[in-house]
């Protein structure tokens, strides 16, 4: 059973998690080691007369990317379906995306964008690396713990 005392408090960042929909169940995604977060707000300004110069502001869209990186692991199921999106194009370079928060939100991007940016080739020594952008692809849907 779920402790009911809300959480506070800092925690470590390994505590969030994100999945990958494959056959239709969501699975981890092995060897990932940064999930970054950047927000795009669409912002209109204008400045009426009678604000004596005073600017107005409107937030009127919204996006996120989120940058991920880790290693490549064949043999992973999360792993390898993003990794089998490098080649596509089109629709075919999408994936529905989980992404559940420390207070147990968790946020579905339907049809994310999927940008690889590395895969598997880097400095002979290194571990083969699997980079890419989850980009929204539209309005995620967000369910809040009850």
């Amino acid at each position: 059973m779920a402790d009911p005392t809300p959480f506070t408090g800092v925690f470590p960042c390994y505590e969030g998690l994100f999945k990958v929909k494959v056959s239709n169940s969501y699975v981890t995604i092995a060897d990932m080691e940064t999930f970054q977060l950047s927000f795009d707000n669409g912002v209109e300004e204008w400045t009426p007369y009678g604000s004596d110069g005073w600017v107005r502001r409107l937030m009127t869209a919204k996006s996120v990317t989120i940058s991920v990186a880790g290693k490549r692991n064949i043999g992973d199921t999360g792993n390898d379906h993003i990794a089998g999106l490098a080649t596509k194009n089109g629709r075919d370079a999408e994936a529905d995306i989980q992404m559940t928060l420390k207070d147990g939100t968790t946020i579905e991007f339907a049809g994310a964008v999927i940008n690889i940016t590395a895969l598997e080739f880097g400095d002979s020594t290194n571990v083969a690396p699997l980079e890419f952008d989850i980009m929204s692809n539209g309005k995620p849907t967000v369910t809040t713990p009850t």
